[in-house]
């Protein structure tokens, strides 16, 4: 069945092989172009992007005809064969064999990006692990099926 309207949003984290901090300032902004064209390219929608030296974090709009894990493949291949073709660490880069991807409600997507965007000041208080922790915390919490408590 065709659908014609949709609503999916994911908020993508991925990280560089053992969470080295790899990934330097002077080319932070060339690597989000890079991704934000690969996405672009794919019939997804880039909302944000920011590019820490050890994770990534970018929220698209994607329809339904591709899945996050395609994506998330297309990305993680492309923009490390483009990192490590164009000498943008030192050594060889790569990303870690997994990725995460979070579901977005419409109503949290400003919300999102402006988290996205303001990565630096923000891990001027909280570390990357501490963060993916809260993160997977907040994003595993569940009702239990006989009191609809959170769990």
């Amino acid at each position: 069945m065709k659908i014609e309207y949709n609503n999916l949003y994911t908020h993508f984290v991925f990280t560089t092989h053992l969470r080295e901090p790899i990934i330097e300032e002077i080319h932070r902004e060339r690597i989000e172009k890079y991704i934000t064209g690969i996405v672009n390219n794919n019939e997804f929608k880039l909302y944000a992007i920011y590019a820490n030296p050890e994770h990534l974090h970018f929220l698209i709009s994607r329809s339904p005809k591709q899945s996050e894990e395609n994506l998330a493949s297309i990305v993680g291949n492309s923009s490390a064969k483009f990192i490590n073709d164009n000498n943008l660490c030192k050594g060889v880069f790569a990303w870690q064999i997994s990725a995460s991807a979070f579901s977005v409600s419409k109503a949290d997507v400003d919300k999102v990006c402006k988290y996205i965007i303001n990565q630096p000041h923000h891990h001027r208080k909280i570390s990357f692990q501490e963060e993916y922790d809260e993160f997977i915390k907040f994003y595993q919490k569940t009702l239990h099926p006989l009191n609809d408590e959170i769990k």
